[in-house]
């Protein structure tokens, strides 16, 4: 039977590139989309012709009520879940502290702090040894803003994915002895479409001088990082930031 896993925000980019990869090594895919349906169906699509398992399920992560029935879902189509990639989330249009919104902070927080909390709540109630459940793992998808703080771009983005770091040492050790392990990747500059939904498209291009490989990393790259976390290879690593950033 293939282990089972959730990828959120899994129709582009690196949700996408995981996807693939994690069917390739014999999961059963669940691939989340909000909106964009056709991309999703895509992923599926590749998949399947591919001789996989995979199942498209919609969902706002920021929605309580849409995280419940996506996980109801998984559990009567593709059955009990054996591992979670938390990698849906926003950025916003560039700005400086000073001209960030109070709707743009809740947006912010609600897709890229709280939808994580809620698919790895329910996440722990499938996979956990104390609710009957045989282990997993969750891998949350953070950044190097964390760390580096993007000022005058995105620091409401990097705050929120501090709060992810700090979500995954503390749930890493709060369900280890319950057969689960939390860990978490931090890609840097990566060629993907986020950087157009965040006002520049070029962003990707425009860095590659500042970091130390010269180039940008591909999703393709921060997926290898994630699969490997969510196999046996990684079965003693729990509670790690594993930077994917060519060095920056």
């Amino acid at each position: 039977m293939s282990k089972v896993v959730l990828i959120t925000g899994g129709s582009r980019g690196i949700g996408a590139a995981s996807a693939l990869l994690a069917a390739r090594q014999g999961y059963a895919v669940a691939v989340n989309y909000a909106s964009n349906s056709a991309a999703a169906d895509e992923v599926v699509r590749q998949i399947r012709e591919a001789g996989g398992q995979a199942l498209a399920v919609q969902a706002d992560v920021a929605k309580e009520r849409e995280v419940l029935a996506m996980f109801e879902t998984v559990d009567a189509q593709l059955g009990r879940l054996n591992a979670l990639v938390n990698n849906a989330g926003v950025v916003d249009q560039t700005t400086r502290v000073d001209g960030i919104t109070l709707e743009r902070l809740q947006r912010m927080f609600e897709i890229n702090v709280f939808g994580s909390f809620l698919c790895a709540r329910e996440a722990v109630k499938r996979m956990s040894t104390r609710y009957g459940g045989s282990g997993g793992a969750i891998v949350n998808v953070s950044s190097a803003a964390a760390r580096l703080g993007s000022p005058g771009q995105y620091v409401d983005y990097a705050a929120a994915k501090g709060a992810i770091d700090t979500f995954t040492l503390g749930l890493a050790k709060e369900v280890a002895a319950e057969g689960i392990r939390v860990n978490a990747v931090r890609p840097g500059i990566i060629e993907t479409d986020i950087h157009a939904s965040g006002g520049l498209p070029h962003r990707a291009r425009d860095v590659a001088p500042q970091v130390p490989m010269q180039r940008a990393g591909t999703a393709g790259e921060v997926a290898e990082s994630i699969v490997w976390l969510l196999g046996d290879q990684a079965s003693y690593t729990t509670g790690a930031l594993l930077d994917v950033t060519g060095g920056r």
